[in-house]
């Protein structure tokens, strides 16, 4: 199984040219991706720069035949200027693989006066994969305020305790055909995307501590490349944006369990077309 996660900054690249096509021959490129978790996707957002198209989750499931896109919304406002549409901003997953259960799980926004910010989301799937059913998640926490990435990785905790309390006590369906459907979820996790944490820092180190009610999540590249440091994530490029310099704050997380099928991790340091760099996994 391979996913390829990355903050695609609504498919525009490190010259500032917006074109989601251009990114997903990219991801194509770098892994056959049986999913696909990409941060930063627009829906009526026209006005960013670059000039994004009006709907960018129904573009990649144009661009994806024989893919299923899913979507979460964090950012949803009204439309801008009189146009037609909202402004929606949040995360896509596409995979080929088959899906069971579809959770959107809005993220804490505590308040905070002294920085912009907007509602995060993660998105999560169940998928009967490979070797086993898991979840995958893929996220993208606030960028300006510490307090609420701190806050927003406290609940990342709590639903993988939420999710091994589910698979220790699951109930079953109401009936075939009705919206309670069976509770189980795998206790197994991968969960990706955009911390806006450098690695290290506390909302990271934080993320990684043991969880005493079921598998804690591990770093899948320290993993498979122990005793060294991530390469930058952001900024390698696009140096306008980061003008601070460039940062590792992109991450494959998995849960301890999985950790003895993990084959590769790896940090794409070539590709431009996003300030973000796509990250590989592949599970045996």
């Amino acid at each position: 199984m391979r996913l390829l996660s990355w903050n695609i900054q609504w498919g525009r690249n490190a010259q500032g040219v917006v074109d989601l096509a251009r990114t997903v021959d990219e991801a194509r490129k770098l892994a056959d991706f049986d999913v696909l978790a990409l941060q930063e996707v627009t829906r009526g957002f026209h006005a960013l720069p670059g000039g994004p198209s009006d709907d960018q989750f129904a573009e990649l499931a144009a661009a994806l035949p024989g893919f299923t896109v899913l979507e979460a919304i964090g950012a949803d406002l009204p439309p801008c200027d009189a146009g037609p549409e909202r402004r929606q901003f949040g995360n896509a997953l596409a995979t080929r693989l088959p899906v069971e259960m579809v959770i959107r799980h809005s993220l804490p926004w505590p308040a905070n006066a002294s920085a912009p910010s907007m509602q995060r989301v993660a998105l999560e799937a169940v998928l009967r994969a490979p070797g086993g059913p898991l979840r995958v998640i893929v996220t993208h926490l606030e960028f300006y305020s510490l307090a609420q990435r701190l806050a927003q990785v406290e609940e990342l905790r709590r639903l993988q305790r939420e999710a091994a309390d589910h698979a220790r006590h699951p109930a079953p369906a109401e009936n075939a055909s009705g919206p309670f459907a069976p509770t189980g979820r795998p206790v197994s996790a991968i969960l990706c995307g955009d911390f806006n944490s450098e690695f290290g820092s506390p909302a990271y180190q934080r993320f990684i501590e043991p969880i005493d009610e079921g598998p804690g999540f591990v770093d899948a590249w320290t993993f498979l490349h122990p005793g060294r440091t991530p390469p930058p994530t952001a900024g390698v490029y696009d140096k306008a944006q980061w003008s601070s310099g460039a940062i590792a704050c992109d991450f494959v997380f998995v849960t301890a369990d999985l950790c003895d099928r993990l084959v590769r991790c790896e940090i794409d340091g070539a590709s431009q077309a996003s300030d973000h760099q796509p990250i590989v996994l592949e599970l045996s």
